[in-house]
């Protein structure tokens, strides 16, 4: 057996990486570092401003304007505030200047024709057709037929709200036939495509109006 030294193994040296990689990976760390700072930062600004935000998008989904005159009008006509600007968004999305190709005009689509017949029933004299355009004039009369409606109906949102849009004598044979064959006139069993969907579009607004709504509309 040799006693001569042995040579000491030689480890390897360890290998490097390219430069060229190094520094891309380099800046890869800084910049999802400062991704992620910058999505801190952003969570931190939307929960200062989130009311704000949240009140802008509600307001573009589920829009409300003269909010006084319909608290107004649903104290004079004994009428549930919400309900009048859910038809109001139904009808025109509370924009002032909605014209149908029927002539319905303004907030609460009037025609001409219903509106003359409603002033000479509550006395409005003085009324000119142009005066639809006019929000007070228009949620008055609006608010005045919706009125007469529930009334004619007893109390019946489903019917009033079907005959504001497809009008009286439609309703009243809906509900003749429905009498005949011993059902009750539901929505689903409205004729019209467009009168049910109304009436469901008009009766959920008005949900949703009583609960984003309840100090504008005075709950």
């Amino acid at each position: 057996m040799s006693t001569r030294a042995q040579p000491a193994a030689r480890r390897p040296a360890p290998r490097r990486r390219p430069a060229g990689r190094a520094r891309r990976e380099a800046v890869r760390r800084r910049r999802a570092g400062l991704g992620a700072a910058v999505a801190l930062l952003g969570a931190l600004i939307l929960a200062l401003i989130w009311p704000g935000v949240h009140d802008a998008v509600q307001e573009i989904a589920l829009p409300l304007r003269h909010e006084d005159i319909i608290r107004q009008q649903a104290a004079a006509k004994d009428l549930d505030p919400a309900l009048i600007a859910a038809v109001i968004y139904a009808e025109s999305r509370f924009r002032d200047g909605q014209r149908s190709a029927a002539g319905a005009q303004g907030l609460m689509q009037i025609t001409p024709g219903t509106a003359h017949e409603i002033a000479r029933k509550s006395g409005g004299t003085e009324f000119e057709t142009g005066d639809l355009a006019t929000p007070q004039v228009n949620i008055s009369y609006g608010a005045w037929y919706l009125r007469y409606l529930m009334g004619r109906y007893a109390g019946n949102r489903t019917f009033a709200l079907a005959a504001y849009n497809a009008g009286e004598g439609n309703v009243d044979r809906w509900i003749d036939a429905a009498r005949r064959r011993n059902v009750d006139l539901t929505i689903a069993a409205i004729p019209f495509a467009e009168t049910r969907g109304y009436v469901r579009t008009v009766l959920d607004a008005r949900k949703q109006y009583r609960r984003s709504y309840a100090r504008e509309l005075g709950y």
